[in-house]
Order: structure tokens, then sequence, then C-alpha cells
């Protein structure tokens, strides 16, 4: 009997410590906007849109201690359209992010659908953190946002200094380079300031050119405010307006009535100067990118936002933003936000966001 209750303590208490070192965690934001667009060829739309600030989800978020200096994770992240009840990123089961991980005191190692290094680098030093009408994604190239069959690494933080590097498999039968994804970048941060440099390249399908996109971007904390910059250059084909245009375009679409061809930018140098200052709890938002097109057609583009946040608790906030684009020649960006790509040069946003 005495071994018996022995075997029977210590396996209650090697129970225990396995239930203690494991967790798992929901969460998730739901985020609701009116949206007014405007300056169209089809004329303004006024609609309630899901995600306009951030996207709305529901994700799925755990770890488990596998050594004093290891642990297993993963996230699963669906992104919900709250307007109509439905699934964003083309209905799949988890759109946004999809992967499972190593973390230890070599970094970290993970796999499957994440973002991008790049697209990482662009969001943390935008104003509008890829959100509202003044969202960078507008017109400076997001490069996909995230990566499908895609194996990252993070480094660990070694005095003030971190990197990413990820690789994408297209997973093509003849090739293993054909629509493969190599997007890296390298950190600094110790405050006031924070800097990366990110570079995307991204084989096409057919495995014929490449696109390539270099973005230096960071901020300067001036505590009463903090200034966001960014300089980026782009290269590549254009074979759609979405996904492979080195300058994120809204491109062959021409929502604006042109006459004649709308197509994106190949070779661009994109600026971004905004500023963010916080006030108890208001947030003012600004910001200017200016796309300076490289090709012949000289398709030069600027966009302007203004933004505002208030926080009526720390998980919920109310918003407003307003931006509006100049497009020269045949140049076609739209103001969008972080859920649409946009219907016109001009559009106003008012809504909530609840994060949980």
């Amino acid at each position: 009997m005495k071994k018996t209750l022995t075997a029977l303590a210590i396996a209650s208490s090697f129970c225990g410590y396995s239930y203690a070192q494991t967790a798992v965690n929901i969460y998730g934001i739901v985020d609701m906007g009116f949206v007014n667009e405007s300056g169209g060829a089809t004329g303004s739309v006024q609609k309630l849109t899901s995600g306009a600030q951030s996207g709305s989800r529901i994700g799925f978020k755990g770890t488990e201690e596998l050594s004093a200096n290891m642990k297993a994770l993963f996230v699963l992240e669906t992104g919900i359209a709250a307007d109509a009840g439905g699934f964003n990123q083309g209905g799949l089961a988890f759109g946004r992010q999809s992967f499972v991980g190593l973390q230890g005191d070599f970094g970290t190692v993970t796999l499957g659908r994440q973002y991008t290094p790049y697209f990482l680098t662009l969001n943390g030093a935008d104003p509008f953190a890829s959100g509202l009408a003044g969202a960078a994604i507008n017109m400076m190239a997001s490069s996909g946002v995230r990566m499908n069959n895609a194996i990252k690494y993070a480094s660990p933080l070694i005095d003030g200094f971190s990197g990413e590097i990820a690789y994408g498999f297209d997973e093509a039968a003849d090739s293993s380079s054909k629509g493969r994804i190599i997007s890296g970048s390298v950190g600094y941060a110790a405050a006031p300031v924070s800097i990366k440099l990110a570079h995307h390249n991204k084989r096409n399908a057919t495995d014929t050119d490449t696109a390539r996109n270099t973005l230096l971007a960071g901020t300067w904390d001036f505590q009463i405010a903090k200034l966001h910059l960014g300089y980026a250059s782009n290269k590549g084909i254009d074979s759609s307006p979405y996904s492979w245009n080195a300058s994120n375009a809204t491109g062959t679409t021409n929502p604006f009535g042109f006459t004649g061809s709308s197509v994106g930018s190949t070779k661009s140098n994109d600026l971004m100067v905004g500023v963010s200052v916080p006030f108890e709890n208001h947030t003012f938002l600004a910001s200017y990118i200016r796309k300076d097109d490289r090709n012949t057609a000289n398709n030069d583009a600027n966009q302007f936002g203004l933004g505002y946040t208030y926080a009526i608790s720390k998980r919920t906030n109310v918003y407003a933003a307003w931006a509006r684009t100049s497009n020269k020649n045949l140049a076609s960006y739209t103001v969008g936000n972080n859920s649409e790509t946009g219907s016109g040069d001009k559009a106003f946003n008012l809504g909530l966001r609840h994060t949980f």
C-alpha cells in the first residue's frame, strides 16, 4: 500500500508539473467601422466595414515548456468578416496565421503560414500600423503580408540587435525556385531609436523574373511625439496588381475611369514621413507618402493621411481617419484600410475596436 501511495504521489506531481508548464490562450479583435469612399469612377461608396483599423479575428496560441531553456509554441488565427459573419483571407480556416515552432536561447524557429519580415518592418514604422485610411500599404509595397509554406528564424535580442530570415516554398513539381520567397530583416532598438533594414525577394510562377523590395524604416520617440520614417526601393515585373507588383499599385482595375491602360509600377522609390502624438487617452496620427515611379510612364503618386484614436479602456477604443491620394498620369492608387483596397482617391473612417 505504501508503494502504491508513493507511486500515485509521484504521478500526481508530474501531472501537476505538466499542466503548470502548458498554456493555451484564446484572443481576438472585433473591429467595426463606417467607411465613406469617394473619387472613383463608380461614385461614392458608404459601407459598414469589418477591420478598418485592425482585421477582426479570433486566434488560439499556446506554449509548452520542454526544458529549462526551450519551449514549443503554436498560433492558429482566422480572419473574421464581422459585418456579415463570414471569414476573410479567402475563407481559409486559419488564413491570418497558422504555425508551430520551437523557442530557446538560440532564438525562435517557426513553420507554417506567417507574416513576412518585410511586412513586419513596414507595419512597425507606419504610424497607422497598416490600418485606417492612412495605411502605408495603400501605396507602399507590403510584399504579400504573409508567406505560405514558410520556415522562419528569429534571433534573440543581443545588445539591441535582432534579425529574421524566412524562406517560403511554392512547392512546384518541376522546380524548387518557381514562386519561392526569401524575406529577411535586421534591426537595432535602444530607446529612443528603433530602426530596421528589410529585403523581400520573390520569383514569379514561371521562374523567369524576380520582384525585389528593400526597405529602411524606423522610429524616434521624443516622448511627446514619435517620428516615423521609411524609404523603399522596389524593382520587378507587373503581372498581378496585388501579390506580384513590385510597387503594390492598385493596378489594372483602372478605378478612376482613365482613358488608356492603368498599370502598376515595376520600378519605384517610396518615401514615408509620419508622426504619432499620444496625449492621455488620445493619439493623433499623420503621415505623408511619396511614390516616385522610375518607369517611362512616370506614374507618380502621393498620399496624405490623418487619424485619431481614443482609448475608452485598455481593450476598447474608438477611431476616426481620413486620407487622400493624388495620382499622376495613369497611376491608380486608392485609399483603402487594413481590410480593403478602396475604390477612390479619398476615404473617411469612423469606428469602434475591441480586443480580447
